[in-house]
């Protein structure tokens, strides 16, 4: 819920991943404790070992082009993307770009030292603690020692991962890590890495990001998709048929609750799955998402979608969506003219709401008392949710004056102090943390502004690029995972922050 009122492309020698569920890692017994190192790594006191057979379970041999195992010797590429340093010791992750694996080392060590891997599958958020896969120690009359090879990802299970080294000096318990990183599997530029970076966060037994993400679900499901149109990249295209499969029943069924806006995200990205799979299945329920939003629509104020169906708002945003999902399914369905009328209609009421603002913006809902603006804030994501409502009403309608609004929003949104300082687009009252959901909102504002640089002829490449610029300069970690402001710093990361990030770097030229 949320109301701000209230084509695979791959080395031909990697196959690509099969589609299977697997369960995430086990999470780390809460006896190791962690602290930030100087070299930009974890150091911390080891957790209680874990069971044989938990360690039978994640030390099992993966096996992709390789498996885990292999000599580091016979690595084509070798790739030093993080190191951390303990008592003078150097620990290093060395990434086989080639391969998709990684070895790890200790360098300027002692005998009895240690050095191994970490792997975890859902982007460093949990890894089997204990695993240590690949512990090598270093022998009597050496200062150095190399693990085997280990694969980042598992393509039989769809695992994306990520690895780490990690090591020890033989005579303390203290324990380092370098950051997380990964190799450039599935992440050869930076659209595919955020896009890689992002299904990290997939959960694949919920078929839901970060396990419970519901109306930023389907935001970041829309990204994913978006990458797939926008790279070529098909790798994650089994994230669609898993979410619909594991989550077709949830809730109100078909993707409906009882907020419209939830409602209406989810039919969005159920059309863009549409064009991706030509799967009808897809496109009916992006119908029934709109029917019931239809619904929710009524006399009072003259119109409109209420927000919830407790119906005590009417907001920009659910009725944004409307006009968007409504034209897009006219443009789909032969012979419409019942979205095509909707979606009209709605944006004839929108505008004697008067919710578009004298400065060219969109404020956040409807006065019930007046049945006009009510000068709440202007959210990113209204900006661009009725932009592309109006680039997509244009498309189908051929309204002229559609788009020269969509212009108006889209100037006004670039070019305000108080969304675009700097140049750099930024959430009102934009938090450090990314669990909430204003996470997600500049990932809709961005993706429709996308829309509509793609509609008049790139006049904001500029401005996307100064943005992505920024965000993979500024906001960004060694696994391409990003944080909520874009012209930084990088605080943390979660699948809201990921995914505006992806929509980032899909509307970048």
């Amino acid at each position: 819920m949320t109301a701000a009122a209230a084509a695979l492309v791959i080395s031909a020698a990697l196959p690509a991943p099969a589609a299977h569920a697997a369960p995430s890692p086990a999470t780390p017994s809460p006896a190791a404790t962690t602290r930030t190192s100087t070299s930009g790594g974890t150091t911390h006191r080891p957790a209680a070992p874990a069971s044989s057979s938990s360690l039978a379970a994640v030390n099992a041999v993966i096996c992709n082009k390789y498996c885990d195992g292999r000599d580091a010797a016979s690595a084509p590429s070798d790739r030093v993307p993080v190191t951390s340093t303990l008592f003078g010791r150097t620990f290093k992750l060395h990434v086989n770009d080639t391969d998709a694996m990684a070895s790890a080392s200790v360098e300027g060590g002692q005998a009895t030292d240690e050095v191994w891997i970490d792997r975890s599958f859902d982007g460093g958020q949990t890894w089997s603690s204990g695993s240590k896969l690949g512990d090598a120690t270093i022998p009597s009359g050496s200062t150095s020692r190399r693990t085997a090879q280990y694969n980042v990802d598992d393509w039989n299970t769809n695992g994306v991962g990520a690895l780490r080294a990690c090591g020890k000096a033989g005579d303390r318990a203290d324990i380092s890590c370098t950051s997380w990183a990964r190799s450039t599997w599935n992440a050869w530029d930076r659209r595919t890495a955020a896009a890689t970076a992002l299904m990290m966060r997939f959960d694949r037994t919920t078929g839901l990001f970060d396990s419970t993400g519901w109306w930023t679900g389907a935001n970041a499901l829309t990204a994913v998709i978006d990458n797939i149109k926008r790279s070529g990249m098909t790798s994650y295209q089994y994230a669609i048929a898993s979410t619909y499969d594991k989550n077709i029943n949830a809730q109100g069924g078909q993707f409906r609750n009882g907020y419209l806006d939830d409602t209406g995200w989810w039919g969005l990205a159920w059309v863009d799955a549409y064009d991706v799979t030509g799967d009808s299945r897809y496109l009916n329920t992006a119908r029934a998402d709109a029917d019931y939003m239809y619904s929710y629509w009524d006399g009072t104020c003259g119109g409109g979608v209420w927000w919830s169906t407790a119906r005590t708002s009417k907001n920009a945003i659910e009725n944004s969506l409307y006009i968007q999902l409504d034209a897009e399914l006219s443009q789909r369905i032969s012979g419409d003219t019942t979205y095509r009328t909707r979606a009209q209609q709605a944006w004839t009421w929108f505008q004697g709401t008067g919710m578009l603002n004298g400065s060219n913006l969109v404020n956040d809902g409807v006065n019930l008392s007046t049945c006009k603006n009510n000068g709440d804030v202007t959210w990113t994501y209204n900006q661009g949710v009725l932009i592309d409502g109006l680039v997509q009403l244009n498309r189908l309608t051929g309204d002229a004056n559609a788009l020269a609004v969509a212009r108006r929003i889209g100037d006004a949104m670039t070019t305000s102090g108080y969304l675009s300082p700097g140049g750099i687009l930024r959430e009102p009252n934009e938090s450090d943390s990314c669990n909430n959901d204003g996470a997600s909102f500049k990932g809709a504002a961005i993706r429709g502004l996308g829309a509509l640089n793609t509609a008049v002829g790139g006049a904001y490449n500029t401005y996307l690029s100064r943005n992505a610029d920024s965000a993979y300069g500024k906001d960004r970690n060694s696994l391409d995972a990003y944080g909520p402001h874009w012209a930084g710093p990088f605080t943390q990361t979660n699948h809201g922050c990921q995914h505006s990030a992806l929509d980032l770097m899909n509307a970048a030229p």
